[in-house]
């Protein structure tokens, strides 16, 4: 029975308890934790799918329900009192052992099952996490994983709020200090490469210096390859010509395949399916890929976070001892 059946059924059978204002709702409280993630009821309601005053009329319902006062307005704006705070952060608790009570019933053959929310940036969902699914979907198949598109900036805020159960992302992106309920797990290195159209040399590290001239394809400006070519550029003693910016890896490969730019990438970027020479740069940068999930996961989240250990470093990729 997932959080949402259960939610259900709390409002089929407890119309007493609701007048007394004694229990909790499950799908109540996680909107109130989003709220407190995500900071607006209109975010809410996006990322629920619902109308704000949906959202609005099922937290006036939790007020109800817990009989104090959750929320405040300041303006067209509503934000959280004290005692709303604290009931936001202790609801992720609760509905994780909600989740966890769930699995626990139904993992008591020995298999792992259930839906696990990974999400993870655009390189590493096709050279890590697919082939991590693959191998799962072999060995257990009652088990369910809901790939999302995150880039690292949003995912932290995804596993805090619960859309998300593991997450995949980079040291640069990972807050300090965490705080105890999240639990980080190094996978693997990842260093960054000059990226060349497929007649040119493919000898030794790369001195950027060395292609000041050259047309350049970037990232979406403010994106974190963009920030990082630009400085590693500047820093080699130029300004970048930038001719294109993609969003898709995918897109810049073929635009570099076609020999009409060149370009700095993630080794996990680098789709052996087009046909480009990639060099190591003189001064070596890399990135270290993090994986991070809630502490007290439940087996099926164990599961798929060890399947992702295994496939943590495709050729090219330094796996990150333990």
């Amino acid at each position: 029975m997932s959080v949402g059946s259960i939610s259900h059924l709390w409002l089929y059978c407890s119309a007493e308890p609701y007048k007394t204002g004694r229990m909790l709702n499950p799908w109540r409280l996680r909107l109130l934790s989003q709220l407190d993630s995500l900071g607006t009821v209109r975010a809410v309601a996006q990322a629920a799918n619902l109308s704000a005053s949906s959202v609005s009329q099922q937290l006036a319902v939790l007020e109800a329900e817990t009989g104090t006062h959750l929320l405040e307005r300041t303006g067209r704006r509503v934000r959280l009192t004290p005692a709303g705070l604290v009931l936001a952060r202790r609801a992720r608790e609760i509905l994780d052992q909600m989740d966890s009570v769930e699995a626990e019933l139904h993992s008591l053959g020995g298999e792992p099952v259930g839906l696990v929310r990974v999400g993870a940036f655009q390189s590493a969902i096709h050279s890590m996490v697919v082939p991590a699914v693959i191998r799962l979907a072999r060995t257990y198949p009652h088990l369910t994983v809901e790939l999302l598109e995150l880039e690292p900036h949003a995912s932290m805020p995804a596993l805090r709020v619960g859309d998300a159960d593991i997450i995949i992302t980079t040291t640069d992106f990972v807050e300090h200090p965490l705080g105890a309920d999240v639990e980080l797990v190094p996978l693997a290195t990842d260093p960054i490469v000059l990226v060349l159209p497929p007649d040119r040399p493919a000898r030794g590290p790369a001195d950027l210096a060395a292609y000041a001239e050259e047309p350049w394809a970037f990232d979406a400006p403010r994106s974190y390859m963009d920030t990082l070519a630009t400085r590693l550029c500047r820093q080699a003693g130029f300004e970048p010509r930038v001719v294109c910016r993609f969003a898709s890896y995918l897109t810049t490969l073929q635009h570099v395949e076609a020999g009409l730019s060149i370009t700095l990438l993630p080794g996990l970027a680098v789709d052996p399916r087009y046909r480009v020479v990639t060099r190591e740069l003189a001064d070596p940068i890399t990135r270290t890929i993090t994986a991070a999930t809630r502490r007290g996961a439940r087996p099926a989240v164990t599961a798929v976070l060890d399947a992702l250990r295994k496939h943590s470093h495709p050729p090219g990729v330094s796996a990150v001892p333990r």
